[in-house]
């Protein structure tokens, strides 16, 4: 795998197949739905219990809005995505390219992402911070390879973001 920015796109070439599935599963993964700890993780007021004001304002309006932007971040990924949807041979590698107008949804997609995971399969700090972990033999040490691949692909968008500061915007 490859990752590079090419004019106003991040590009990611030479993509085996295992990684582009899970690259196609960011916008599921990023869904709380089902997994109640996720939802507290993701929408986890400002304030203690005690603050009730605080809280209930929270909730009727930051909440919402919040939704809506994850939404609305996921629904941009997932269109990137189709990219690699394509009547291509099963084991080919691909390329992903990614608009640099896009990089904020995707760090946000991500971020999701690695956040409903985590909460769904209880991963400790230990684990998280654990990069030499191998082999993947459960369902489990997969989730976590999938967390780490995406922090990874945030760590390169943050980059590529911050380097060329100009280069996205419109």
């Amino acid at each position: 795998m490859e990752i590079c920015r090419r004019e106003d796109k991040l590009e990611i070439s030479e993509l085996d197949p295992f990684l582009a599935e899970l690259l196609r599963q960011i916008p599921a993964s990023a869904n709380p739905e089902g997994t109640p700890t996720a939802e507290q993780r993701l929408f986890s007021p400002p304030a203690g219990p005690r603050e009730r004001e605080i809280c209930a304002e929270w909730k009727l309006y930051v909440q919402p809005e919040l939704r809506r932007l994850f939404r609305t971040a996921t629904e941009t990924v997932a269109a990137d995505l189709e990219q690699l949807s394509g009547n291509e041979k099963t084991f080919a590698n691909r390329t992903l390219r990614i608009p640099a107008k896009h990089a904020d949804a995707w760090l946000s997609a991500l971020n999701q992402a690695r956040l409903v995971i985590a909460a769904k399969y209880n991963f400790t700090d230990g684990e998280l911070c654990d990069h030499y972990r191998s082999p993947i033999g459960s369902r489990r040490d997969l989730s976590l390879f999938q967390v780490n691949f995406y922090g990874f692909l945030q760590e390169f968008i943050l980059r590529e973001v911050i380097d060329c500061p100009g280069k996205n915007s419109d």
